[in-house]
Protein backbone atom coordinates (compact mmCIF):
# COMPACT_ATOMS: atom_id res chain seq x y z
CA UNK A 1 0.00 0.00 0.00
CA UNK A 2 1.83 3.33 -1.04
CA UNK A 3 1.66 6.68 1.32
CA UNK A 4 -1.66 8.04 1.20
CA UNK A 5 0.21 11.83 1.39
CA UNK A 6 1.54 11.15 -2.12
CA UNK A 7 -2.17 10.73 -3.71
CA UNK A 8 -2.59 12.79 -6.65
CA UNK A 9 -5.50 10.69 -8.90
CA UNK A 10 -8.72 9.57 -6.93
CA UNK A 11 -10.49 6.90 -9.12
CA UNK A 12 -13.87 6.26 -7.79
CA UNK A 13 -16.70 4.15 -9.47
CA UNK A 14 -19.97 5.44 -9.09
CA UNK A 15 -22.94 3.38 -8.67
CA UNK A 16 -22.44 1.51 -5.23
CA UNK A 17 -19.55 3.80 -4.39
CA UNK A 18 -19.85 7.33 -4.77
CA UNK A 19 -23.74 7.52 -5.12
CA UNK A 20 -25.87 5.84 -2.16
CA UNK A 21 -28.19 3.27 -3.49
CA UNK A 22 -30.58 5.44 -4.70
CA UNK A 23 -27.97 7.17 -7.21
CA UNK A 24 -27.76 10.73 -5.30
CA UNK A 25 -23.87 12.20 -4.45
CA UNK A 26 -24.13 12.82 -1.18
CA UNK A 27 -23.15 16.32 0.45
CA UNK A 28 -20.16 14.97 2.38
CA UNK A 29 -19.33 12.73 -0.50
CA UNK A 30 -18.65 16.41 -2.51
CA UNK A 31 -17.41 17.98 0.05
CA UNK A 32 -14.50 14.99 0.68
CA UNK A 33 -14.11 15.20 -2.97
CA UNK A 34 -13.64 19.18 -3.41
CA UNK A 35 -11.24 19.03 -0.18
CA UNK A 36 -9.13 16.89 -2.10
CA UNK A 37 -9.42 18.95 -5.80
CA UNK A 38 -7.97 22.12 -3.31
CA UNK A 39 -5.04 19.66 -2.65
CA UNK A 40 -4.31 19.28 -5.84
CA UNK A 41 -5.53 16.06 -6.28
CA UNK A 42 -7.34 14.86 -9.89
CA UNK A 43 -10.54 13.44 -9.48
CA UNK A 44 -11.85 11.01 -11.80
CA UNK A 45 -15.42 8.78 -12.35
CA UNK A 46 -14.29 5.55 -13.11
CA UNK A 47 -17.83 3.56 -14.00
CA UNK A 48 -19.24 0.60 -16.11
CA UNK A 49 -21.50 3.32 -17.89
CA UNK A 50 -21.00 5.48 -20.64
CA UNK A 51 -20.52 9.50 -20.31
CA UNK A 52 -23.76 10.85 -21.04
CA UNK A 53 -25.18 7.80 -19.09
CA UNK A 54 -23.61 9.00 -16.11
CA UNK A 55 -25.83 11.06 -13.63
CA UNK A 56 -26.08 14.46 -14.40
CA UNK A 57 -24.99 15.70 -10.50
CA UNK A 58 -21.49 13.71 -12.07
CA UNK A 59 -21.06 15.27 -14.99
CA UNK A 60 -21.86 18.71 -13.90
CA UNK A 61 -19.12 18.23 -10.75
CA UNK A 62 -17.01 21.14 -12.24
CA UNK A 63 -14.04 20.15 -11.14
CA UNK A 64 -13.63 16.64 -12.92
CA UNK A 65 -11.31 16.84 -16.10
CA UNK A 66 -11.32 13.05 -16.89
CA UNK A 67 -13.28 10.38 -17.03
CA UNK A 68 -12.87 6.22 -17.60
CA UNK A 69 -16.10 5.03 -19.06
CA UNK A 70 -17.29 1.55 -20.30
CA UNK A 71 -15.48 -0.03 -17.60
CA UNK A 72 -11.82 1.10 -19.02
CA UNK A 73 -12.83 0.89 -22.79
CA UNK A 74 -12.73 4.55 -22.97
CA UNK A 75 -10.75 7.28 -21.16
CA UNK A 76 -10.87 10.75 -21.94
CA UNK A 77 -10.60 14.41 -20.83
CA UNK A 78 -13.69 16.04 -20.60
CA UNK A 79 -13.73 19.59 -22.02
CA UNK A 80 -12.24 18.66 -25.64
CA UNK A 81 -13.54 14.82 -25.99
CA UNK A 82 -9.72 13.90 -26.54
CA UNK A 83 -9.29 10.15 -26.09
CA UNK A 84 -7.11 9.39 -23.96
CA UNK A 85 -7.07 5.20 -24.30
CA UNK A 86 -9.60 2.98 -25.77
CA UNK A 87 -10.20 -0.95 -26.31
CA UNK A 88 -13.57 -1.91 -28.26
CA UNK A 89 -15.09 -5.26 -29.10
CA UNK A 90 -14.57 -5.96 -33.18
CA UNK A 91 -17.65 -6.99 -35.00
CA UNK A 92 -16.25 -10.32 -36.06
CA UNK A 93 -16.13 -11.21 -32.40
CA UNK A 94 -18.94 -9.58 -30.74
CA UNK A 95 -21.79 -11.08 -33.13
CA UNK A 96 -20.74 -14.85 -32.80
CA UNK A 97 -20.90 -13.85 -29.20
CA UNK A 98 -24.35 -12.38 -29.13
CA UNK A 99 -25.24 -15.93 -31.04
CA UNK A 100 -24.50 -17.93 -27.99
CA UNK A 101 -26.27 -15.47 -25.49
CA UNK A 102 -29.42 -16.01 -27.97
CA UNK A 103 -29.15 -19.67 -26.48
CA UNK A 104 -29.76 -18.44 -22.80
CA UNK A 105 -32.45 -16.97 -20.44
CA UNK A 106 -30.96 -13.66 -20.66
CA UNK A 107 -31.69 -9.86 -22.54
CA UNK A 108 -28.81 -7.66 -23.65
CA UNK A 109 -27.47 -4.61 -25.22
CA UNK A 110 -24.60 -3.00 -26.39
CA UNK A 111 -22.33 0.27 -25.53
CA UNK A 112 -21.51 1.99 -29.09
CA UNK A 113 -19.68 5.34 -29.59
CA UNK A 114 -20.91 5.82 -26.21
CA UNK A 115 -24.83 5.35 -26.25
CA UNK A 116 -26.38 1.80 -25.81
CA UNK A 117 -28.41 -0.02 -27.82
CA UNK A 118 -30.99 -2.91 -27.43
CA UNK A 119 -33.40 -5.20 -29.81
CA UNK A 120 -36.86 -3.69 -28.81
CA UNK A 121 -38.47 -6.75 -27.92
CA UNK A 122 -36.17 -7.57 -25.17
CA UNK A 123 -35.70 -3.82 -23.71
CA UNK A 124 -39.41 -4.14 -23.43
CA UNK A 125 -39.48 -7.09 -21.10
CA UNK A 126 -36.40 -5.92 -18.86
CA UNK A 127 -38.78 -5.86 -16.03
CA UNK A 128 -38.76 -10.19 -16.64
CA UNK A 129 -35.06 -9.95 -15.99
CA UNK A 130 -34.57 -7.05 -13.44
CA UNK A 131 -35.60 -6.28 -10.34
CA UNK A 132 -33.93 -3.18 -9.10
CA UNK A 133 -35.92 0.23 -10.44
CA UNK A 134 -32.87 2.32 -10.79
CA UNK A 135 -31.49 -0.48 -13.15
CA UNK A 136 -35.17 -0.81 -14.81
CA UNK A 137 -35.02 3.21 -15.52
CA UNK A 138 -31.66 3.43 -16.82
CA UNK A 139 -32.15 0.57 -19.66
CA UNK A 140 -35.46 2.02 -20.97
CA UNK A 141 -33.49 5.40 -20.84
CA UNK A 142 -30.61 5.21 -22.17
CA UNK A 143 -31.06 2.25 -24.63
CA UNK A 144 -32.13 3.08 -28.15
CA UNK A 145 -34.40 0.17 -29.21
CA UNK A 146 -33.73 -1.22 -32.51
CA UNK A 147 -35.14 -4.13 -34.45
CA UNK A 148 -33.19 -6.94 -33.81
CA UNK A 149 -29.36 -5.80 -32.15
CA UNK A 150 -26.89 -7.92 -34.32
CA UNK A 151 -28.40 -7.35 -37.54
CA UNK A 152 -28.21 -3.45 -36.86
CA UNK A 153 -24.78 -3.59 -35.42
CA UNK A 154 -23.64 -5.59 -38.79
CA UNK A 155 -25.22 -2.81 -40.70
CA UNK A 156 -23.53 0.17 -38.82
CA UNK A 157 -20.16 -1.35 -39.21
CA UNK A 158 -18.85 -0.50 -35.99
CA UNK A 159 -17.02 -2.34 -33.37
CA UNK A 160 -19.13 -2.21 -29.53
CA UNK A 161 -17.50 -1.14 -26.69
CA UNK A 162 -18.99 -3.08 -23.62
CA UNK A 163 -21.93 -6.23 -24.02
CA UNK A 164 -24.23 -6.27 -21.21
CA UNK A 165 -26.28 -9.26 -20.73
CA UNK A 166 -29.19 -9.80 -17.54
CA UNK A 167 -30.92 -12.89 -15.86
CA UNK A 168 -32.87 -13.15 -12.77
CA UNK A 169 -31.08 -16.79 -12.64
CA UNK A 170 -28.48 -15.80 -10.68
CA UNK A 171 -26.80 -19.30 -10.25
CA UNK A 172 -26.92 -18.72 -13.80
CA UNK A 173 -25.27 -15.55 -13.71
CA UNK A 174 -22.17 -16.87 -11.30
CA UNK A 175 -21.63 -19.90 -13.72
CA UNK A 176 -21.85 -18.28 -16.67
CA UNK A 177 -19.30 -15.45 -15.38
CA UNK A 178 -16.55 -18.44 -14.92
CA UNK A 179 -17.93 -20.27 -18.11
CA UNK A 180 -17.48 -17.11 -20.73
CA UNK A 181 -14.35 -15.89 -19.25
CA UNK A 182 -12.82 -19.66 -20.28
CA UNK A 183 -14.54 -19.49 -23.62
CA UNK A 184 -13.68 -16.25 -24.64
CA UNK A 185 -10.15 -15.69 -23.56
CA UNK A 186 -10.35 -12.06 -25.90
CA UNK A 187 -13.25 -10.73 -23.34
CA UNK A 188 -12.87 -9.32 -19.75
CA UNK A 189 -16.01 -10.46 -18.12
CA UNK A 190 -16.75 -8.88 -15.14
CA UNK A 191 -20.08 -7.51 -13.01
CA UNK A 192 -21.85 -4.77 -11.17
CA UNK A 193 -24.87 -5.76 -10.52
CA UNK A 194 -26.69 -8.87 -8.45
CA UNK A 195 -28.17 -10.01 -12.07
CA UNK A 196 -25.41 -8.78 -14.99
CA UNK A 197 -22.74 -9.46 -16.43
CA UNK A 198 -20.87 -7.29 -18.40
CA UNK A 199 -18.00 -7.97 -21.58
CA UNK A 200 -15.31 -5.85 -22.56
CA UNK A 201 -12.42 -6.11 -24.54
CA UNK A 202 -9.67 -7.96 -22.86
CA UNK A 203 -7.88 -4.57 -23.35
CA UNK A 204 -10.18 -2.73 -21.24
CA UNK A 205 -10.25 -2.73 -17.83
CA UNK A 206 -10.56 -0.42 -15.09
CA UNK A 207 -6.76 -1.51 -13.75
CA UNK A 208 -5.40 -0.74 -17.42
CA UNK A 209 -7.57 2.67 -17.32
CA UNK A 210 -6.10 3.98 -14.17
CA UNK A 211 -2.53 2.99 -15.40
CA UNK A 212 -3.19 4.44 -18.45
CA UNK A 213 -4.58 8.46 -17.32
CA UNK A 214 -1.87 8.11 -14.79
CA UNK A 215 0.81 7.64 -17.26
CA UNK A 216 -0.79 10.53 -19.57
CA UNK A 217 -0.75 12.71 -16.24
CA UNK A 218 2.91 11.71 -15.58
CA UNK A 219 1.70 10.59 -12.00
CA UNK A 220 3.37 7.44 -10.77
CA UNK A 221 0.72 4.99 -10.51
CA UNK A 222 1.70 4.65 -6.68
CA UNK A 223 0.38 7.65 -6.54
CA UNK A 224 -3.25 6.80 -7.06
CA UNK A 225 -6.42 5.52 -4.89
CA UNK A 226 -9.41 3.88 -5.99
CA UNK A 227 -12.52 3.23 -4.91
CA UNK A 228 -15.21 0.23 -6.12
CA UNK A 229 -17.41 -2.06 -4.70
CA UNK A 230 -18.20 -4.55 -7.85
CA UNK A 231 -16.66 -7.18 -9.82
CA UNK A 232 -15.60 -4.45 -12.01
CA UNK A 233 -13.63 -2.63 -9.87
CA UNK A 234 -11.31 -5.61 -8.54
CA UNK A 235 -8.42 -4.41 -11.64
CA UNK A 236 -8.63 -1.03 -10.44
CA UNK A 237 -8.43 -1.79 -6.64
CA UNK A 238 -5.62 -4.27 -7.12
CA UNK A 239 -4.02 -1.63 -9.35
CA UNK A 240 -3.62 1.72 -7.58
CA UNK A 241 -1.51 2.45 -4.82
CA UNK A 242 -3.91 2.54 -2.46
CA UNK A 243 -7.44 0.78 -3.06
CA UNK A 244 -10.62 1.40 -0.88
CA UNK A 245 -13.70 -1.05 -1.07
CA UNK A 246 -17.04 -0.19 0.23
CA UNK A 247 -18.72 -2.24 3.11
CA UNK A 248 -21.08 -3.20 0.49
CA UNK A 249 -18.58 -4.52 -1.79
CA UNK A 250 -18.73 -8.02 -2.76
CA UNK A 251 -16.11 -10.29 -1.63
CA UNK A 252 -13.87 -9.80 -4.46
CA UNK A 253 -13.48 -6.44 -4.92
CA UNK A 254 -13.21 -6.65 -0.62
CA UNK A 255 -10.15 -9.41 -1.36
CA UNK A 256 -7.99 -6.86 -3.98
CA UNK A 257 -8.57 -3.62 -2.16
CA UNK A 258 -6.15 -2.38 0.91
CA UNK A 259 -9.19 -1.37 3.03
CA UNK A 260 -12.30 -1.42 3.51
CA UNK A 261 -14.69 1.55 4.35
CA UNK A 262 -18.24 1.90 5.83
CA UNK A 263 -20.95 1.59 2.76
CA UNK A 264 -21.83 3.46 0.16
CA UNK A 265 -24.80 4.86 2.02
CA UNK A 266 -22.70 5.36 5.02
CA UNK A 267 -20.81 8.09 3.21
CA UNK A 268 -17.75 6.20 3.20
CA UNK A 269 -16.08 7.93 0.32
CA UNK A 270 -15.84 10.66 2.37
CA UNK A 271 -15.01 9.04 5.55
CA UNK A 272 -12.23 6.63 3.67
CA UNK A 273 -10.63 10.43 2.62
CA UNK A 274 -11.22 11.91 6.04
CA UNK A 275 -8.24 9.18 7.01
CA UNK A 276 -6.10 9.14 3.67
CA UNK A 277 -5.81 12.80 3.55
CA UNK A 278 -5.19 13.83 7.07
Amino acid sequence: MSDSKSIRLIALDLDGTLLDSEKRLSGANRAALERAVSMGIEVVPATGRFYDGMPEVIRELPFVRYVITVNGAQVFEVKTRKNIYSADIELSEAIPFYEKLDTLPVIYDCYMDGWGYMTGAMQERVDDFVSDPHTVDMVLRLRKPVPELKSYLLGNGRPVQKIQLFTRDIPLRDRLIGELAEEYPQFSVTSSLPNNIEVNSVDADKGKAIRALAEYLGIDVSQTAAFGDGRNDVTMLAAAGIGVAMENACAEAKAAADMVTASCDEDGVAKALGELLN
